[in-house]
Parts: C-alpha cells; sequence; structure tokens
C-alpha cells in the first residue's frame, strides 16, 4: 500500500519541480515555467509566450480584441497580473462576451489595463513593498487606479479598487518585455 501512495506523491513532485526548471531545447541556458501547458520563455515577449497558454486563451482574445497586442509586444517593462480563463469563467454569465463587442472595447481596454502595471515588479519585490509597507502596497496601474498588494500565508494577493481580491498562483514568469503573475480572478476598476 506504501508504495501505490508513495508513485503519485513522487510523481506529483518531479512535475512540479520540472514545471519550474524546464529548459529551452534542453541546453539550460533559457529557464523557462509551465503555464497552461506550455513553456514561458523569458526571450520571447508577454503576447509571444500567452498565446500558448491552454490557461490564457480568455485573456489573449481580449487583449486582441481590446487592439492591446502591439502595445504588449512593446519594449516595456510590464509586470501583468494575468488572469486565467477559470477567472474569466467566475465573472456573471456573459460578461466577457459582451466586453469582447467592437462597442465595449473601451471597457475592455480599461478593464485589461488595469491588470498591467508599468515596470518589471518580481514577486520578491512586491514582497519587499508590502513588508515596507507594514502588510500592504499601493501599485498603479497603466489604467490610472491603483491595485493593493498583500500577503496571506506565504502568497502574494492582489486587492482591486471594488475590494476583489486575487491570488497570485505562478509568480515569476519572465519575459523579455517584463513579467507575469497569474492570477485567480479577475480585477476590476
Amino acid at each position: 500500500m506504501k508504495r501505490i501512495v508513495l508513485i503519485p506523491v513522487m510523481a506529483l513532485a518531479m512535475i512540479q519541480f520540472s514545471a519550474v526548471t524546464a529548459t529551452a531545447g534542453g541546453d539550460g541556458k533559457e529557464k523557462t515555467v509551465m503555464v497552461g501547458g506550455a513553456p514561458m520563455y523569458p526571450s520571447k515577449n508577454i503576447v509571444d509566450n500567452a498565446v500558448n497558454s491552454k490557461d490564457h486563451t480568455t485573456l489573449v482574445a481580449a487583449v486582441k480584441a481590446a487592439g492591446l497586442v502591439q502595445t504588449l509586444q512593446g519594449p516595456g517593462p510590464f509586470t501583468v497580473f494575468a488572469p486565467t480563463n477559470a477567472a474569466f469563467d467566475k465573472l456573471p454569465k456573459g460578461t466577457v462576451d459582451n466586453l469582447v463587442k467592437p462597442e465595449n472595447k473601451g471597457t475592455l481596454t480599461t478593464v485589461l489595463t488595469y491588470h498591467v502595471v508599468a515596470g518589471k515588479w518580481s514577486a520578491q519585490d512586491l514582497a519587499k513593498m508590502v513588508k515596507d509597507g507594514k502588510g500592504q502596497a499601493m501599485v498603479k496601474t497603466v489604467q490610472g487606479e491603483e491595485l493593493t498588494v498583500m500577503e496571506k500565508g506565504g502568497s502574494l494577493w492582489i486587492k482591486d479598487a471594488k475590494g476583489g481580491v486575487a491570488k497570485v498562483t505562478i509568480k515569476d514568469v519572465n519575459q523579455s518585455n517584463g513579467v507575469i503573475h497569474v492570477i485567480d480572478n479577475v480585477l476590476m476598476p
């Protein structure tokens, strides 16, 4: 019985380890992080990586509908709090379909740019800001409003203007033009 339990635990540990240490071409030169079943290469920009994540198809479609592809392929640097498909699924039924309509491009752009902060802020940088701020730190989004960064249970949490919170589930997904932190809820300005 012990052997049956041990094998899945060892397999899970190996999968988690490989998700963090996978390398491009196996040569060890480019450290990648697995997101949505795909390696995210630090040599690629935010959009070029995000399009490969099966967990971010809704976000990518929204970025395209808002006309933000070129911006997020630019030099940046940007810190992106990237909601997963499951995060978008938590929104009221029909919200995403409504937001991606051409007539709602302005609102969609506002929501998406609320997930972007100028500069490259690693999880360690954000945690230091929280510590220095005695439990929380404010970061200004590209949209113009602020997000509150907090730490709870060893994880980073992002609080939006409406009081909603998102947990950073995958941190420090480095890009050529910034960093992505995957989150489990959509932030609302």
